[in-house]
């Protein structure tokens, strides 16, 4: 998944848009090194095991890995998927809340 969201995150640098991960690796030097390997230019945070109840994945309901959730310019989650949906489907559905958060600049500037 990494080419992909190097490429979404590259394509939308301009628009409103922001990816963000949450890695399960336990080993803080081994998260240190793939990130950098894998060229992770996003912000991606590190679940936290040493405190279950404080884990990303507890508080988000993450059954498994990867599990992606698109969330719209409100702040409301509008998919959740476990696995990898594909690119098209994330590209569809990532197209569509960025023209949504479009229009609602346009009429905010025009109201």
């Amino acid at each position: 998944m990494f080419p992909h969201e190097r490429s979404l995150v590259n394509n939308l640098k301009d628009e409103p848009f922001v990816l963000l991960g949450v890695n399960g690796d336990s080993d803080p030097e081994a998260l240190k090194k793939m990130n950098e390997d894998q060229d992770i230019t996003w912000r991606s945070f590190a679940n936290s095991h040493d405190s279950y109840d404080s884990a990303i994945s507890q508080r988000w309901n993450v059954n498994g890995w990867p599990t992606l959730y698109l969330i719209d310019a409100n702040g409301k989650i509008r998919n959740r998927w476990l696995g990898n949906p594909g690119d098209q489907v994330l590209d569809e559905a990532i197209a569509g809340l960025i023209e949504e958060a479009k229009g609602s600049e346009t009429e905010k500037a025009g109201a």
